[in-house]
């Protein structure tokens, strides 16, 4: 309602004369009290009594009399006046003719109670006003009689008597006449609409909890003036509650006696409907509207005839009773339970198992081939040699191959075997299926015996490559044969194929691995021989699902042996079964109890791994998910027996379940999961034909597949209507049965295993015993029925708490080596899927929800995440930003949102991190084994894309989705960040990666939606403009670039333009821009001639550089004091100049430098004339436009060899300036230096850097690379300014990024985005946070030292060259995942200013220093500021 949290209402007082056990009078104390109050509206001055659950009806309940014979005075009820005080009435029943008493009596109350009364007859529908009153007694306005209590000390009393035999009740109120105010028991019910009818008149406002209270009184007010008015009680009710005034309750009370429905039953019948309706948030109003609704449907059912006895034993089914106990006892209705969370550090969820692929896994050459692989790649390898078909069998661990081939117009059979022992071939020609027709003997194999319908062969010993194997050719006269049966035989023992003869179908679609063993790039990125060898035995597999489980288990070990690919390659094999893109069965019969121990054995081989392999977690739980539990035994034995019994049970033997029961025993499959589900729906719909159809056809199954089956399915189901409820009643039970063999993701049926199965049903789980899983918190079952009693519920969020609870609680089991883990992953695997149906169900309820609450769904929904995934590390520090986030919400800081902006881009970043690694991990070998397999293409290109959209990151990625346009307004953030603001007009071209195209050039202006654009990338040649819905930093490379060469740059965060700009590809646009916001329109052609001039600096490569050759001028190292501009970059000169210069406060790192023309001199050393050798060969590739040389190039410069001169003059240059030498460390150390010195050259063959020179027509050759050395500063933070605000051009401003840790995160190719700030030139204390970090990462490094590029070609006017060559750190830097909520430049916003402070101060006086606009780099460390070096700012 959100004006009011006023509560239900109580009731008047009705009294009976006789007791009656039907009457809430005369329930005993106890019962009263097992009832709870309803709620009132706290903070008024009223009084209210708590009566029993009838008290929140709307109409009254009546208390009525019954005849008895006893005649001893009987407490009829207790009623709560005010804080102590309290009203209590005994009854002294009337013997045959006597007079009754009815005794009030209230304590603690004041001398001016008055009671306002009238008695019921059965032959009126009004008040009687009695003859016989108690002295003092009045009429009011002839409706209603009022007599004062007596005082007698604290307490006040009053007797009544009733001599009319044909009175059966009193009904009361009391009234206060020294306070003016009603003591109304009886209204408390109209109070509550009466505030709320007024709450609706004034607009539905929202109040204050004061102004709640005065709405209340006030409309409290209205009623009693209504009532001195002399409007009766039962025409105020009538008008409130808009029902008749001679409604039930105002009938005499004699017609209704015998038919009143027990206020329990009501209690139960409306908390029915509530769960009917999928538990909805009801306001007051509504919970009075819904009892009365439940009242009378019970009415209707007894006015029918239906005895109480009956009508209870109907509705109380199962555990409702209890459900509603609870309630009673929480003294809340119609509201959703919800389970306490523990409080628990969210790091306690960490998981750091990566499930890496190493370099050596994808490259490996397969396992030594077997024999039988060298024979099939003889005769691969033969000329003109065709495979027409190839299968691989098995018996025991014995292989046999037979392969049918066709050269130079030869058809021939080869079978050859891996088991060396005498055997005989017996064998047959076959032109249909079925068939054994002898071969003539014309080509029968020397030594063959021809029989009857057969011939004998002996296999004859071969050798490949000093491997033994045994061998059978046959050359067919190619006389329409259509394959070949056989068997063999070893001694007196015959072996078969399973129970089947081995068979060669000579027309079986080859699949595209024959006759190309290795196509180069096929099979790249997987466990290549691994795939090949499942589709050697996909034939095999496809016979039934007892022989693929029975597969897969053989091939456990094989892909663990292959490493994280080949685990990846069992999963995409049974994904791709599961998905139906495989036969499951073809022409074999098998019982489903093999089925589901075949099942067993692989489960249990997936079990093991889990436990050992825990970084192979992620992709096992995903298998698991695809197969289903399986079991031992009767559990696929029921599935066979179960059936028989609901035939028997329901008369249901023909038709469509005489054809499942038969495919059922033929061969079971998760189809008959959903089968069962389709006839239960069509049974529930009331025998609606369309609703089986439509759950068959939801499910992937279509009338076509029915008919697949080999044991069809033709007919429909056909139900009598007194068939429904046992049919539902046992099919319900049978869908245990089929779930627990093939569902591996069900929830009732996972939590059914791990808690113990019960027999229930007849002829169901019979005999079936399963015990509870040991070692589950004692709490544990309990939060498992909640999750099953709230599964349905509309409103998610206390199920998510509760599936969450679960599977946090369930970790450590899963962690450790459980008894019976499979159950438990099972269980994990049903807990997640049902929180992400959960969650995509609570989308309607966000609609309109405030962001607090988004922000919890969003952390609901990350930790579920992270308790599926085996490396979650940035997903929890992710869940702990989200929590800050709403923190800052409670508290009112105004930089919620653009904090929670931050968390949400980082979130993004994680999600797409996740999908990059699911699509290089499952992409190559979905692609590899769906051609070996040929499933459908469209099913192989979405393989990855599914598997990603099934899971709890979609569901993620959807929510986040929602929340960045509130985010973004709430911050004040717009659509657009403007990275580079240019007018610009030209043509939409639509492209992936900016990465893709950056050497690519254009012949007309061009405006580029790129998806993605990292950081370090060029701008295009004739390319006036990049949009992109990635973040750059604003001061990355490409971001500098497009500044640099007048091309538009911008961020668009709005999907929805992103997707329009997408769609108009081709067009001509023109785009302008603020600094804030972009606004573009599509023009013409000729427009865009008209408007060339404005293009005519956009996007220009910029004008030709030279550059001056620099020279060896002797010195292999040099200090700060011999930084010359022949000797060194500006990089070097400015950091010098810097010393001395800059406040005292801001540190400047001491340098060394390796001058210009080292790298020359060095190659040109006696001990690297092969190395040179090698750079002139290259560089003439590279004079051919031949780019790959640019790799071999940096590679060529690595193997350069330090002479002694050089490493002479470095040692004592670097300890004369206080730098420590790495050599004294060990020579290894001095090595490690020695090879980052040689990186920093070889980033000159760059590609980035080179297209970058020839952009510009700068002459590669003349560019030189001095190397600048310094002691790193194990930073804090790093930062770079820019003195004036590249976004606005706002000389006035200054602009820094700052990053936790090395500043490799900020100038480099890392996602996410640095913090950033402002700061006014004329207000430095006062800096302005424009956005809050999203970088995941973080570089740390221990006292090491780095060497930086310094070329003659990075600073030239109008060239912005800094960035295109590396910096190289002697040590590699550790990565750290980034926690901000722990990070102090975040929490505290102190220390925060005044470090921004400290960074713009430090920019400033450099500016002024140089007297023009700077690009600075520097560090924070312990809080000191240090500039690393200095440029002009381009």
């Amino acid at each position: 309602m959100g004006g009011f949290s006023a509560a239900s209402a109580a009731e008047r007082c009705a009294v009976g004369i006789h007791a009656s056990p039907s009457s809430p009078a005369s329930r005993p104390r106890s019962q009263l009290q097992e009832q709870p109050a309803p709620p009132v509206r706290r903070g008024s001055r009223r009084l209210a009594a708590p009566l029993a659950v009838s008290r929140r009806s709307i109409l009254v309940p009546r208390a009525v009399a019954a005849s008895t014979d006893r005649a001893s005075p009987e407490v009829v009820g207790r009623f709560n006046l005010e804080s102590n005080s309290e009203l209590q009435v005994t009854l002294n029943p009337a013997p045959q003719g006597a007079i009754a008493e009815i005794n009030l009596e209230a304590t603690n109350t004041s001398g001016s109670l008055v009671l306002h009364w009238g008695a019921l007859r059965p032959d009126r529908g009004e008040w009687l006003l009695l003859s016989r009153r108690p002295d003092g007694t009045t009429t009011f306005k002839n409706q209603a009689l009022r007599t004062p209590f007596v005082k007698s000390g604290d307490n006040s009393t009053l007797i009544v008597e009733i001599d009319d035999p044909a009175v059966q009740a009193i009904e009361f109120l009391l009234f206060d006449e020294a306070r003016n105010k009603c003591t109304l028991l009886w209204t408390e019910d109209l109070v509550q609409i009466q505030s709320y009818l007024r709450w609706e008149r004034s607009g539905k406002q929202s109040y204050t909890p004061d102004q709640e209270k005065v709405e209340y009184e006030a409309a409290r007010a209205e009623l009693i003036e209504e009532l001195n008015r002399g409007v009766p009680l039962g025409k105020l009710r009538a008008r409130l509650t808009k029902t008749p005034e001679s409604s039930e309750r105002d009938a005499p009370a004699s017609q209704t006696t015998t038919t009143k429905v027990p206020e329990e039953l009501v209690q139960v019948q409306s908390y029915i409907r509530w769960e009917k309706a999928g538990k909805p948030n009801y306001s007051p109003e509504k919970q009075l509207v819904e009892f009365e609704e439940a009242r009378k449907e019970l009415q209707a059912e007894l006015d029918k005839g239906t005895s109480i006895d009956q009508l209870r034993k109907k509705i109380l089914k199962g555990n409702i009773e209890k459900k509603v106990s609870k309630q009673l006892e929480n003294k809340k209705y119609f509201s959703v339970e919800r389970i306490q969370r523990r409080n628990r550090d969210i790091t306690q969820l960490l998981n750091k198992h990566k499930p890496g692929v190493t370099k050596e896994q994808v490259q490996a050459a397969p396992k030594q081939p077997t024999v039988l692989d060298l024979f099939t790649k003889s005769l691969q390898e033969g000329d003109d040699c065709d495979v027409l078909s190839r299968k691989l069998f098995k018996f025991g661990d014995k292989e046999i191959l037979a392969i049918a081939t066709k050269a130079l117009g030869k058809t021939r059979v080869h079978l050859a075997t891996n088991d060396l022992d005498p055997l005989i071939l017996h064998w047959a020609l076959a032109k249909k299926a079925g068939e054994w027709e002898a071969p003539p003997s014309s080509i029968a194999p020397s030594g063959s015996t021809l029989l009857e319908k057969a011939c004998a062969t002996s296999f004859v010993e071969s050798e490949l490559d000093g491997l033994q194997y045994q061998v059978v050719e046959i050359e067919l006269d190619d006389d329409g044969y259509k394959g070949m049966p056989f068997v063999l035989r070893r001694g007196e023992t015959w072996i078969k194929n399973s129970d089947s003869d081995f068979y060669l179908d000579f027309k079986t679609k080859v699949t595209k691995k024959a006759n190309a063993i290795d196509t180069g790039d096929a099979g790249k990125g997987t466990a290549k021989a691994f795939l090949e060898r499942i589709a050697d035995l996909e034939e095999d597999a496809q016979r039934s699902f007892m022989h693929r489980f029975n597969i897969a288990a053989d091939l456990v070990d094989q892909a663990r042996d292959a490493g994280l690919l080949g685990i990846v390659g069992l999963f995409v094999w049974i994904r791709f079964m599961s998905t139906r893109q495989l036969i499951w069965n073809k022409n074999y019969n098998v019982k489903p109890r093999e089925i589901s121990k075949a099942q067993d054995r692989f489960t249990d081989d997936l079990e093991n791994m889990y436990k050992s392999y825990p970084q192979y977690r992620e992709i096992l739980r995903m298998i698991l998910s695809a197969v289903g539990r399986g079991g031992e035994g009767d559990v696929g034995q029921r599935i066979r027996d179960e059936i028989l019994v609901i035939q028997r049970n329901n008369d249901c033997k023909g038709g469509m379940m005489e054809e499942w029961h038969q495919k059922l025993h033929n061969n079971t499959s998760p189809d008959d999961v959903v089968i069962c589900q389709a006839i239960i729906d069509y049974i529930k719909s009331d025998f609606d034909i369309s609703v089986y159809w439509d759950t068959l056809n939801k499910n992937g199954i279509n009338k076509e597949r029915l008919l697949s089956y080999d044991r069809a399915i033709h007919s429909e189901p056909k139900f009598r209507s007194d068939q429904k409820e046992g049919l539902l009643r046992d099919l319900g039970n049978y869908m245990r049965s089929l779930k627990a063999v093939h569902s591996g993701a069900d929830l009732e049926s996972a939590i059914a295993t791990c808690m113990g199965y019960k027999s229930e049903g007849e002829g169901f789980m019979v005999g079936v015993q399963i015990n509870p899983v040991k070692g589950l918190s004692s709490g544990f079952p309990e939060l498992l029925q909640f999750v099953l009693d709230h599964v349905e519920d509309k409103s998610a969020e206390p199920l998510l708490e509760g599936l969450l609870e679960a599977r946090v609680e369930l970790r450590p089991l899963l962690i450790e080596s459980s008894e019976r883990l499979k159950d438990l992953i099972f269980l994990d695997i049903a807990l997640d899927s049902t929180f992400r149906t959960a969650v995509e169900r609570s989308y309607e309820e966000l609609n309109d929800a405030a962001p607090e609450k988004i922000m919890y769904f969003i952390g609901l929904v990350l930790e579920n995440l992270a308790l599926s995934t085996d490396d979650n590390e940035d997903i929890l520090y992710c869940l702990k930003g989200w929590n800050q986030a709403m923190e800052m919400v409670k508290r009112k800081d105004d930089q919620w949102a653009l904090y929670a902006k931050a968390c949400l881009d980082r979130t993004r970043l994680a999600l797409a991190s996740k999908g990059e690694q699911y699509y290089n991990m499952m992409q190559p070998s979905a692609e590899y084994l769906g051609s070996l397999l040929n499933v459908d293409e469209w099913a192989v290109d979405i393989f990855t894309e599914e598997i990603i959209r099934g899971g709890s990151a979609a569901t993620l990625s959807a929510l986040l989705n929602r929340f960045d346009p509130v985010l973004r307004n709430v911050a004040h953030l717009g659509s657009w960040q403007v990275i580079s603001p240019v007018e610009v007009t030209g043509y939409v071209v639509v492209v992936d990666k900016l990465l893709s195209v950056q050497n690519k050039s254009y012949d007309k202006p061009t405006i580029l939606v790129a998806k993605s654009v990292k950081g370090e990338e060029e701008i295009p040649d004739g390319v006036v403009g990049v949009i992109t819905p990635d973040m750059p930093d604003v001061l990355s490379h490409v971001s500098v670039r497009a500044r640099n060469c007048k091309v538009l740059f911008a961020t668009c965060f709005d999907p929805n333009t992103l997707s329009e700009l997408q769609g108009h590809e081709g067009k001509v646009f023109s785009f302008k821009t603020t600094s804030a916001d972009v606004t573009y329109r599509e023009i013409t052609e000729s427009e865009l001639m008209q408007s060339s001039s404005a293009n005519a600096q956009a996007g220009e490569a910029i004008p030709s550089l030279s550059l001056v050759k620099k020279k060896f001028l002797g010195k292999y190292a040099i200090s700060a004091e011999d930084f010359t501009e022949e000797m060194v970059g500006a990089k070097s000169r400015n950091i010098a100049y810097l010393k001395g210069k800059v406040p005292s406060w801001v540190g400047i790192p001491t340098s060394v430098a390796i001058p210009f023309g080292t790298f020359e001199k060095v190659l040109s050393d006696d001990t690297n004339k092969e190395v040179a050798q090698n750079i002139q060969m290259l560089k003439g590739r590279l004079a051919q436009d031949d780019f790959s040389a640019l790799g071999e190039m940096r590679k060529t410069v690595l193997d350069l060899t330090a002479p002694a001169q050089l490493v002479t003059e470095l040692k004592e240059k670097m300890l004369s300036s206080g730098m420590p030498w790495p050599g004294d460390e060990s020579d290894q150390r001095w090595e490690q230096a020695w090879m980052a010195i040689k990186k920093v050259w070889a980033s000159k063959w760059n590609e980035r850097a080179y297209f970058s020179t020839r952009k510009v027509k700068l002459d590669h050759d003349y560019l030189s690379m001095a190397v600048l050395v310094q002691e790193i500063v194990n930073a804090d933070y790093a930062f770079v300014i820019h003195t004036t605000n590249p976004s606005s051009g706002d000389s006035s401003e200054i602009y820094a990024e700052v990053v936790k840790g090395l500043g490799e995160t900020l100038v480099g190719a890392y996602p996410g985005r640095a913090m950033s700030f402002v700061c006014k030139k004329d207000d430095l204390d006062s800096p302005k946070v424009l956005g809050y970090p999203s970088k995941p990462i973080g570089l740390f490094i221990k006292r090491s030292i780095i060497f930086r590029s310094d070329s003659n070609g990075e600073d030239l006017e109008g060239y912005a060259g800094a960035g295109l060559y590396d910096s190289v750190p002697m040590d590699e830097e550790d990565q750290v995942v980034l926690d901000y909520t722990s990070d102090t430049l975040i929490t505290d916003s102190g220390f925060r200013s005044s470090i921004f402070s400290s960074i713009a101060r430090a920019g400033h006086a450099i500016e002024e220093l140089y007297g023009s606009p700077q690009d600075v780099e520097g560090a924070v460390k312990d809080g000191k500021i240090y500039v690393v070096q200095t440029r002009p700012q381009m």
